[in-house]
Parts: structure tokens; sequence; C-alpha cells
């Protein structure tokens, strides 16, 4: 039998049920009503229509965070791994050092990345010191990829380091007892076990990399429009309002079908263990 929330229960829930409808379900329906109106409040269907001339900025913008998402795995899974192996007081050593960066607000980090990728910032200046060709990097795709593998790296390496802390030690020792060496161990078993915190990570950089807008700005040089480039230019002006609604309902529609397809094979992952 179902047991009946006390009034101060129900209470407790207020806050958070006018939060959700004043700062989530009333924007999402801002979004729905200027997707599929017209300046004249009209019902139509043209500004969905238009994304079409939209879809190469789409398709750049899914290839810079898949991009980024990659490298964020490639670089993030052994750092999580190196920090689970760690000892007790480094591994909070190193948890600080990781989450440092996040302390300070991501215009600053971005801003910062831009000085030192710069034409005459400290990475070109240390290559003339040594007689080297200045590298141009600002402005170039790879610097904007840069930028979110440096911005979002952290949000990848918490969720895998704590599936690797929850890991049961027995299923190691267990791998070595039959015979595997370190390296199958970690394809065979490590990584299997981990797969839940891998694919929460992915999520978690995939999402905010496809939505990203000040990031390209600033590293890409104005030479990249990006999903959030294209929405924020569109609100700017009231005549554009609906396209800029249509754009950000694909976009939610995009990160919403990325979170259950992942949320998805997590499920699967999980399942698997337990069985």
């Amino acid at each position: 039998m179902k047991k009946r929330l006390s009034f101060l229960e129900r209470a407790a829930a207020v806050p958070h049920l006018v939060w959700t409808l004043l700062f989530i379900i009333g924007p999402l329906l801002f979004v729905l009503y200027f997707a599929f109106t017209d300046n004249d409040g009209a019902f139509t269907f043209a500004n969905i229509a238009h994304l079409s001339s939209y879809a190469h900025i789409f398709f750049v913008s899914i290839c810079f965070s898949v991009v980024a998402t990659a490298f964020c795995l490639l670089i993030g899974y052994p750092l999580a791994l190196a920090m689970a192996r760690a000892k007790p007081s480094t591994q909070k050593l190193l948890l600080v050092l990781l989450m440092l960066p996040m302390w300070i607000s991501l215009l600053i980090r971005t801003y910062s990345l831009m000085t030192l990728l710069d034409n005459g910032g400290l990475v070109n200046s240390l290559l003339r010191a040594m007689g080297l060709a200045p590298w141009h990097m600002v402005g170039t795709g790879g610097a904007v990829v840069l930028g979110m593998i440096y911005d979002f790296l952290p949000y990848m390496v918490l969720p895998i380091y704590t599936s690797m802390t929850k890991l049961d030690k027995r299923y190691l020792e267990a791998a070595a007892d039959l015979g595997c060496n370190p390296c199958q161990t970690l394809f065979r078993v490590t990584l299997p076990l981990t797969a839940p915190g891998i694919f929460s990570g992915i999520t978690m950089v995939f999402v905010p990399s496809i939505s990203t807008f000040y990031i390209s700005q600033k590293l890409g040089g104005g030479n990249f429009d990006l999903i959030g480039d294209t929405i924020e230019r569109q609100f700017q002006y009231t005549s554009t309002y609906h396209i800029g609604a249509a754009i950000s309902l694909v976009m939610m529609l995009l990160i919403i079908a990325s979170v259950a397809i992942f949320g998805r094979f997590a499920d699967k992952e999980e399942e698997g263990m337990l069985a």
C-alpha cells in the first residue's frame, strides 16, 4: 500500500514545484509558442521549415561536440583511472586540482585560454624564443574544440572516477588469478564495469558542448557559427524571435535524444552487471 504524504511533506514540495513551473515549464512553453507562431501571433510551420537553411550549422555543431567529447573521454578515462588508483590523500589533492578551474567563471577561463593561444600569447612567444615559426591557433576549429575540452573535461572525469571508486577490487583480483595481465584486466573488467560512468560523462560533456556559444565566439574568432551562436543572434532582435525559438526547440530535442540514448546504454550496462 502506497504511503500518503503528510501535509508538511506536501508543503515542502511546493517551492520546488513553483520553481519548476516558473523557470523550466514556463520558458519551454514560451519557446513552443514562438516556434509555431509568426510575428502576428498566427500558428505556422514556416519557422520549422526555415530550419533547413541552418543544416550546416547543426552539422558543424554536432561534429565539434562529438570530437570534443571523444577527446575528453580519451584524456579523462586514464586520468580518472590514475586518480582512483592513487593514495586517498593524493586522490583528494587531485580532485581539488581538477575542480579548481571550475571555481572560476567560464568567461574568464575562455579569455585566459585565448590569451595563451593568441598570436602574441605565451605559446607563440615561447615558439619565437626557440626560433620556431608562430602557430596561428585562435580563429581555427582546433581552438574551439580545445576550448570545449578545457572547459568540460572535469564533467567527464568525475563520473568515471566515481564509478571506479565504487568498483569491487575483488573482480580485479579474480581477473589476475585467472591469468589476465593489466591490459586485459583493463579492457575486459574495468572498462565494462565502469561503462555507466563513461556514458554519464559523455552525456555531461556532449550536452554543454553542443549548446555552447561563448567559446566559439572568442576562440573561433567569429569564423564558426554554432547552434548557440545562432540562437543568441536570433534573440537579439524581436523580429527573429520565432526562428530562434524554432532552433532552440530542435536543439532541445537533440539534447533530450542524446540523454535518452546514453541513459539507455547506461541502463543496459547496469542490468548486465547485475545479471
